[in-house]
């Protein structure tokens, strides 16, 4: 008898049923509408914004704004400051992820091999990811001090003074030092991705190989990074994005010196923004590092793509 009555009820207002349906497919797009105000808010208009200012000649504190049209991308075209710095980018990448890559791939196989206490290698070797890369720099500057670093030291007690260098003041050995740091602090999280790929290898591939005579070095080179080509991608992705990115380190233990040695896009916009009130330039910058890193990623994920049909 209660079953007849909500029947009726429902067909006596059958806007009911449509008002139900209605808000359980709404109800979704509510729980997700706080990030999307926040990431509209902070993200996406902050972009929208960039590119407006991009366009005109501004301080960055004054409300009034003058349109220049195209005049700072072509200022960015014949600034000596960013033609150095895309070719000081180009070689912290390069040198970058090519050593993080290599150093996070063996310590990889170390903690693959199960040696004793690799768990708590894994901890030591993921942990300078966690930290905050100011204290890294930090750590780093005072390590690689001309004069009282820790490192000189070391070098002249074991009287190698020929190898004592201004590790920071020469433009070289400066943006060496940066490239090393570097893989000091991302080492790691390249390791945690290529380990996470090595526990997907099945190990039966191993044996059959060592049933027909491979040693340990043709196993790694012949089957575990070839396998691993999905993780090389991402590295690589990340080593792009985060080259782009550099600021920290770079303002920490050099400043962009000696000269423009190791100035970088982001400390030359730091510098045009901060120093000089140019927002307007700054902001030109800025969108030449999110056309560059949207560009080379794209880039490399159609390579990657293009490799996985080709196999």
């Amino acid at each position: 008898m209660a079953s007849t009555e909500q029947v009726s009820l429902a067909h006596s207002h059958p806007r009911t049923g449509h008002k139900r349906f209605k808000w359980s497919r709404l109800k979704p797009f509510l729980f997700i509408l706080p990030v999307l105000l926040l990431s509209g808010l902070f993200l996406y208009y902050s972009i929208g914004f960039t590119v407006y200012i991009s366009f005109h000649k501004w301080d960055g504190l004054n409300p009034d704004m003058t349109f220049v049209g195209l005049d700072n991308y072509k200022r960015l075209f014949a600034d000596r400051v960013i033609r150095q710095a895309l070719w000081n980018h180009l070689r912290y990448f390069v040198l970058g992820v090519g050593l993080q890559t290599i150093v996070g791939f063996f310590m990889a196989v170390l903690l693959y091999a199960r040696l004793p206490f690799h768990n708590v290698f894994k901890a030591i070797f993921f942990m300078p990811v966690v930290m905050a890369p100011i204290i890294i720099a930090s750590i780093f500057r005072i390590l690689l001090d001309a004069n009282f670093g820790t490192v000189n030291e070391i070098l002249r007690f074991l009287h190698l003074d020929f190898l004592a260098l201004p590790w920071l003041g020469d433009p070289t050995n400066a943006l060496w030092s940066l490239v090393m740091v570097n893989v000091f602090e991302w080492s790691g999280l390249t390791m945690v991705l290529y380990y996470s790929g090595m526990l997907s290898i099945p190990r039966e591939i191993y044996e059959a190989a060592k049933i027909d005579g491979a040693n340990f070095w043709q196993m790694i080179t012949r089957i575990t990074f070839p396998l691993l080509n999905g993780q090389t991608s991402i590295c690589i992705i990340l080593g792009i994005i985060g080259s782009l990115k550099t600021f920290d380190i770079v303002m920490q233990m050099t400043g962009g010196g000696p000269g423009i040695a190791t100035e970088f896009l982001n400390t030359y916009l730091y510098k045009k923004y901060v120093n000089e009130f140019n927002a307007g330039y700054s902001a030109a910058i800025g969108m030449l590092i999110l056309v560059l890193s949207m560009t080379l990623s794209i880039i490399q994920l159609k390579l990657y793509d293009r490799s996985r049909i080709d196999r």
